[in-house]
């Protein structure tokens, strides 16, 4: 297995690894602060995806659409959260995985009735098309870079948002003791539908970057889902930070996994069986990397210990 293709193999994982940290930052920052356990985030970054196809469709430019992917998913999270997760707050958590779920299937609906069943198909952009050299004579796409620097600008941002302005002081004094912030005058009714929008909007980001690599299609964020769980789980509920780190971990596991468990099984057993092992134990390999971190630390990596 050649140097360039283990090179390769990481940055596409650092790639997903971002990509999945837009997606689980707004659902840990969801859980977190509102104690809230929402299945319907996925399909708010369907919802950005296919914000992103039709304007991109419409006008041709790609900038345009990644902001009405922002400005699409940011204005349908704060509808749903006045409209129906507000009322959700008080209840427990199977009421809010029952009606969260019931959120799924009407967006899923809703959408197939406006853009059809057909995938849609998001052009990447001229500017960011074809592939760049990198050191060592390395061919990778372009696009992708992208996607990795934009992951990590927006991870700062949003680490100094939520650490370095009133905002971000509110909200995390929210997830500490909402009763108290309540007291000292802060409108929490406004301050979740803030963070529900907040965490919609990275959700849409991330559906809108990923459609120029993949098609948009109805359900295509329930994979991701799941993903993300799996992200804060291995963070920790409530961290930036633990979301970032699991969110790269799951990333590089995944897709290195792929590679390499063939390979190795390959080495002891016969080839074609080795093979068939290898790759099934890769299909695992996040779940098993979850189950060794809760093992040895139960509230994730960065979650507060009891």
């Amino acid at each position: 297995m050649s140097g360039i293709l283990i090179i390769e193999q990481v940055l596409n994982g650092l790639q997903f690894g971002v990509m999945l940290f837009l997606m689980a930052a707004g659902l840990t920052l969801i859980f977190g602060v509102m104690g809230l356990i929402n299945l319907a985030h996925g399909s708010l970054y369907m919802v950005g995806a296919f914000a992103a196809a039709a304007v991109a469709a419409a006008t041709g430019n790609f900038v345009l659409a990644l902001g009405a992917a922002l400005a699409v998913a940011a204005a349908v999270g704060a509808i749903v959260e006045v409209v129906v997760i507000r009322r959700l707050y008080a209840t427990d958590h199977l009421d809010q995985v029952l009606a969260t779920f019931a959120l799924i299937l009407i967006f899923s609906e809703g959408t197939r009735y406006l853009f059809g069943s057909f995938p849609l198909y998001l052009d990447i952009p001229d500017a960011l098309s074809g592939p760049v050299t990198l050191p060592g004579g390395i061919q990778y796409p372009l696009y992708r870079l992208a996607l990795i620097g934009v992951g990590l600008a927006v991870a700062v941002g949003l680490w100094l948002l939520i650490e370095r302005t009133r905002v971000g002081i509110r909200i995390r004094a929210g997830e500490n003791d909402r009763e108290m912030i309540a007291a000292l005058g802060v409108d929490i009714s406004k301050l979740y539908t803030l963070v529900f929008a907040l965490g919609a909007a990275l959700a849409g980001l991330a559906g809108a970057l990923v459609g120029a690599i993949q098609s948009v299609q109805v359900g295509m964020g329930e994979p991701v889902l799941i993903l993300a769980f799996v992200v804060i789980v291995i963070g920790g509920i409530g961290s930036i930070r633990g979301a970032f780190v699991g969110a790269i971990l799951v990333g590089l596991t995944d897709t290195l996994g792929g590679i390499f468990l063939p390979e190795l099984f390959k080495l002891f057993m016969e080839p074609a069986a080795g093979t068939q092992v290898g790759a099934s134990l890769a299909s695992m390999a996040i779940y098993i990397l979850m189950s060794a971190v809760l093992v040895w630390r139960p509230t994730g990596l960065f979650g507060a210990r009891a």
